[in-house]
């Protein structure tokens, strides 16, 4: 069976933009500017909701990552 591919999206805040953006992994701009994280957050919902296998990796404004939501089955095994 082949690997499937997951898809990540990052929320972050953008200065030059005044606002939290959702990116996918690499750096392409999927929306945003968004007033608030939770906004960024819920379009990035529903984009990883829609693939196999998807990651959403949340950014303070500070740009270290807050948290990580893994949706769907982890093909990754780590111990807790």
């Amino acid at each position: 069976m082949a690997a499937r591919r997951r898809k990540v999206y990052h929320v972050s805040f953008d200065d030059e933009e005044e606002g939290w953006v959702l990116k996918a992994e690499g750096g392409r701009r999927l929306g945003g500017p968004y007033a608030t994280k939770a906004e960024a957050l819920a379009d990035a919902k529903q984009g990883v909701q829609a693939a196999a296998l998807g990651q959403i990796v949340v950014h303070g404004r500070d740009g270290k990552i807050q948290t990580e939501h893994t949706y769907r089955r982890d093909p990754r095994r780590h111990r807790g």
